[in-house]
């Protein structure tokens, strides 16, 4: 008798393709229902991109470190030093109490006028035409007030909407004091010049409100005042006129304005597929300026390839997702305005600062978050997580599993000796 060692397929896998991709999302959405799934999504992909940017940093600064400070690892050892100073901020204001964070953002709200009105005494410093940066007297303690206004922006809006939740319906509480603090704030940043940090907060401003319900009417009239006021901070400006025209004639300018993106874009073209491996860009030897700021991408790009590139999108469309299901899922009306606010920042200067890489947009001097070289936008970029990360960890499943695993407390007793009862 012959035996058949080889079933019929159906018997062999009696799971079709369609069945595994069905238990792929069904793990998938087990993995998501874990109280602390929003915490782990913030940090692990916020941990991979830190890491990368790290790397990067040291792979694209190298040489022009070499060359000007003779140290190959200048910038990474500076890098590396803030990385240590924001992770020990975004510990400490991880572990805050909600209502110690929101006290935190009126403090942060008032250090923010302060340092950037210090910008326009002998203390600021003009780097690339813009004045929008505070020597301290030390280089390394040069600082940007306008990277730490964002986050102050942020908790001290989600504080003041907090305060004002029942109240969110009338127009003159939804805009007050929020909107005339918000546009001083941003006042100060567009007098100095910094037209691509000016960008973010508009955009800031205007998803924290979208995210109290504000009503379409005043969203719009609020977007047509942006406009009117970019056109003109534009046009009165000869540098932004020339990157602006550059932007619209490709061909023109190769070796001045158009220079940073045409060079860019030749470092992605030559990454390919899988890239020219760690530390093998060619560009960075001194063909594209910023190569280990604002230019960052393309030298991950270039190196990595497009898988290497299409890994960074997918991290930040991980991290706007972890911020957007802490934002919905919150209990803690503070939390839900400040993961709006924090995540809108991280999606909107990743989308801006790819985009000029990309060349879809006119360059505007914006870094990539936690992933270009930047002490201040590295330490601004960590206290943000810290936020974020206390508001992961106070929602509702994950504050009960955390008081589920101390267990129930136990009774103090105290001993009074020759007291009073």
């Amino acid at each position: 008798m012959a035996i058949d060692h080889f079933p019929d397929q159906d018997q062999r896998d009696p799971r079709t393709a369609d069945g595994r991709r069905g238990d792929l999302r069904s793990q998938l959405g087990v993995l998501l229902q874990h109280p602390q799934a929003s915490l782990h999504l913030v940090l692990a992909s916020s941990a991979l991109l830190i890491g990368l940017g790290v790397m990067m940093v040291l792979s694209a600064s190298s040489v022009y470190a070499a060359n000007r400070y003779d140290d190959a690892f200048y910038f990474l050892k500076r890098q590396a030093f803030f990385l240590v100073v924001g992770l020990l901020a975004a510990f400490v204001l991880a572990r805050l109490p909600i209502a110690k964070l929101r006290i935190v953002g009126w403090i942060g709200m008032g250090l923010a006028f302060l340092l950037l009105i210090l910008t326009y005494t002998p203390l600021g410093v003009t780097v690339n035409g813009n004045r929008n940066w505070l020597s301290l007297g030390i280089d390394l303690f040069r600082i940007q007030p306008s990277e730490f206004a964002k986050l102050a922006l942020i908790v001290w809006g989600a504080d003041v909407f907090c305060r004002k939740r029942r109240l969110l319906d009338q127009p003159r509480h939804l805009l007050v004091p929020f909107l005339p603090a918000a546009l001083l704030l941003l006042g100060l940043v567009v007098f100095q010049g910094d037209l691509g940090t000016a960008m973010i907060m508009i955009a800031i401003i205007a998803v924290m409100l979208w995210g109290v319900g504000t009503p379409m009417r005043l969203m719009l009239a609020m977007a047509a005042a942006a406009v009117a006021a970019v056109i003109p901070m534009t046009l009165l400006s000869a540098d932004r006129m020339r990157r602006f025209s550059a932007f619209f004639n490709p061909a023109e300018g190769l070796d001045g304005a158009n220079m940073q993106s045409t060079m860019a874009l030749y470092a992605i073209a030559s990454g390919s597929w899988w890239g020219t491996g760690i530390g093998g860009s060619r560009q960075k030897w001194g063909s594209l300026p910023e190569a280990h700021n604002d230019f960052i991408f393309a030298v991950i790009a270039e190196e990595l390839g497009l898988l290497g590139g299409l890994v960074v999108l997918a991290l930040f469309a991980v991290l706007t997702y972890a911020g957007l299901r802490i934002a919905i899922r919150s209990d803690i009306d503070f939390c839900r305005y400040a993961a709006t606010g924090v995540t809108a920042w991280f999606s909107v200067q990743a989308l801006i600062n790819l985009g000029v890489v990309l060349r879809l947009l006119p360059v505007l001097g914006v870094p990539l978050p936690m992933v270009s070289y930047g002490g201040s936008a590295l330490l601004a970029n960590l206290c943000a997580l810290g936020v974020l990360v206390a508001c992961a960890r106070n929602e509702p499943g994950a504050r009960a599993l955390r008081e589920a695993r101390r267990g129930p407390r136990r009774p103090r007793v105290t001993t009074l000796v020759g007291g009073r009862r």
